[in-house]
């Protein structure tokens, strides 16, 4: 090859490095760069989660890798967490018994307990990067002070889930999870929680949602993680009148039921709250119907005189879209649903309520999910 010719493939590589610089350092290296922030966030309004950006995550083309790795920013000035990423695979996942974390106080921590909470204590030490997908213990790096509610209504799933797809696909997840505090506060508002499976490009498990650290009942000073009872307590379900009741309302899930609903009796008894308000009351205090019996459409009745539930969906158990097979893009279809990007029809929310709560939640995803990889939902 002679002087010329070498020449100008130098020249040709060092042309290409430089027209790609500036794409290069317009790659987006954490979420906030890409366009997040706190004030595109809905005000909490009684679900433990909210859809960010369409439900599509916030990484750039570098962020992406086929091999596992865990990156945990440092803490800042004041000892608050920063985000965290990682490329997870089975390789990632614990293989022992998982370790003390009691020797961490995270910013914000307060031991506190309250009747109106799950397990009584208002604050766990949340992972970031939940262990069953990290293994990591006592790692300061990634430990929020959280409530209960945000760490097993709204991060659990979403954890459960991509577990799960690990497991099952042998695959990786891009996984990058960022506390959200606001000025000096100790406390965080909330994580914002990315994935998407990086083998199948996001076909498999993809989603980008903002999961609130508040518990129902109990006011917070996020400043320095104190708290209270709520001055109105717990939202009171309607009290019972005479006679038999209307509709029956899970406590736990806050979705109401005809007392002659299938739903009721696998109810447990501790979450049945008896009411005789009409649907259209309930539906304004904020309660959800039930997409079994849709006492939403029931006519005007008095007590006692509930219509016959409709006919069960001819659909198959799990088909999100109709197509007569129970597959991954079920799975995301409901995950979807259940964080308000698609709307169900009752026959699709008959299909996909998997464990029989009366309502499509992440939970039913991941059951869809295990269902379409042979694993008995």
């Amino acid at each position: 090859m002679n002087v010329y010719k070498i020449k100008r493939r130098i020249f040709t590589f060092l042309l290409s490095v430089l027209l790609l610089l500036p794409l290069l350092s317009a790659v987006p290296a954490s979420a906030a760069e890409a366009g997040f922030s706190y004030g595109l966030i809905p005000a909490y309004a009684g679900s433990p989660f909210a859809p960010v950006n369409g439900g599509e995550p916030y990484f750039s083309l570098s962020d992406y890798s086929g091999e596992a790795f865990e990156d945990y920013g440092e803490l800042d000035a004041l000892g608050r967490c920063a985000a965290v990423t990682a490329c997870l695979g089975v390789e990632t996942m614990p293989t022992g018994k998982r370790g003390e974390i009691g020797s961490v106080k995270p910013t914000g921590w307060q031991t506190v307990k309250y009747d109106v909470v799950e397990g009584k204590y208002l604050y766990n030490r949340c992972h970031l990067i939940g262990w069953q997908l990290s293994a990591e213990n006592a790692n300061r790096r990634n430990l929020i002070t959280g409530t209960r509610y945000l760490n097993t209504a709204g991060m659990l799933p979403f954890e459960n889930m991509t577990a799960d797809y690990i497991k099952e696909t042998g695959g990786h997840v891009l996984y990058r999870v960022t506390p959200v505090f606001l000025g000096d506060d100790l406390l965080a508002r909330g994580v914002l929680m990315e994935a998407e499976s990086v083998e199948d490009g996001g076909e498999g498990l993809s989603f980008c949602v903002f999961c609130y650290n508040v518990q129902p009942g109990i006011d917070i000073d996020y400043a320095t993680g104190e708290s209270r009872l709520a001055e109105e307590g717990p939202v009171p379900g309607p009290e019972p009148g005479p006679g038999k009741a209307a509709h029956i309302i899970n406590a736990n899930t806050g979705v109401f039921h005809l007392p002659d609903c299938a739903s009721v009796q696998a109810m447990k008894e501790k979450n049945k709250q008896e009411t005789d308000l009409d649907a259209a009351s309930l539906i304004e205090a904020g309660y959800k119907p039930c997409s079994r019996c849709r006492p939403d459409l029931a006519a005007p009745q008095s007590p006692g005189e509930n219509e016959p539930q409709p006919p069960a969906s001819a659909r198959l158990r799990g088909d999100a879209d109709g197509d007569g097979a129970v597959t991954a893009a079920d799975a995301r279809l409901t995950l979807r649903a259940a964080v308000g990007l698609e709307t169900y029809s009752g026959e699709q929310s008959a299909a996909c309520d998997m464990d029989g709560d009366s309502a499509v939640t992440a939970a039913d995803a991941r059951l869809i999910l295990r269902l379409a990889v042979g694993i008995a939902a």
